[in-house]
């Protein structure tokens, strides 16, 4: 049999996971994955080939910025910090996945 997956994230939930979790403090990638799969009991489990594509689309649009340092276990890695505009986008993003929650569980609790 297959691997199993973990559920697919709605599009933009998981910019908004790693802004979140830059909101704590200045991490690497294989960190801000660490910490998602942790604090989600293992549900969460965020594959290189979506992290590293949605850290340099945050890169881009100015949301978080990098520096190289080194990391826990002596080797050198990028670390993604959140930025001023990234906390203003944290707060927006936040409140629209909030909208779209409640409308879902309208829908879903409608008789």
């Amino acid at each position: 049999m297959g691997r199993k997956s973990g559920p697919e994230l709605l599009p933009g939930t998981l910019d908004l996971l790693i802004l979140r979790t830059l909101a704590a403090g200045s991490q690497h990638g294989y960190g801000i994955a660490s910490h998602l799969k942790t604090v989600s009991d293992d549900v969460l489990q965020v594959g290189e080939s979506s992290l590293y594509p949605a850290l340099q689309r945050l890169l881009l649009n100015g949301w978080v910025e990098a520096a190289w340092g080194t990391s826990e276990n002596n080797r050198r890695a990028r670390f993604y910090s959140l930025t001023a505009a990234g906390r203003r986008q944290l707060t927006q993003k936040r409140d629209e996945f909030d909208r779209i929650v409640f409308a879902i569980h309208r829908v879903l609790d409608a008789t």
